[in-house]
């Protein structure tokens, strides 16, 4: 079975304009996606550690995004993974977005090229 050929999960925002962009890539190459918005619906610890485990808390926790940044300087120190998943899942729009869950693995953030290397 090719990765193409079953339903991936892509997680995210909805509202957030990369994810907008991924899911129509997705959408325009006709790749089926359950699509999982962890601002309404959470997140749970498991899949924050899985991408944790496989990518670094430093790539999964979205640094650059505004509420990141509103954060008051002594929640950002002395950052690890165990603080930073206690970070994301009080407030999941510091996940960086999208996810993409391939099966075997995942893929975060969104560029065309890695997304169809990824999915021929």
């Amino acid at each position: 079975m090719t990765v193409s050929s079953k339903t991936l999960h892509l997680f995210g925002i909805k509202a957030c304009d990369t994810m907008k962009k991924a899911r129509t890539w997705l959408d325009d190459h006709a790749v089926s996606y359950d699509f999982h918005d962890y601002k309404t619906v959470g997140i749970d610890r498991e899949h924050l550690t899985q991408w944790c485990d496989e990518h670094g808390w430093q790539v999964v926790l979205n640094r650059a995004g505004t509420t990141f940044r509103k954060l008051d300087d002594e929640r950002k120190a002395d950052l690890d993974q165990r603080k930073a998943i206690e970070l994301m899942l009080a407030q999941p729009s510091m996940i960086k977005r999208p996810v993409l869950d391939l099966g075997d693995r995942t893929l975060i953030g969104f560029k065309p090229d890695i997304y169809a290397a990824a999915l021929k």
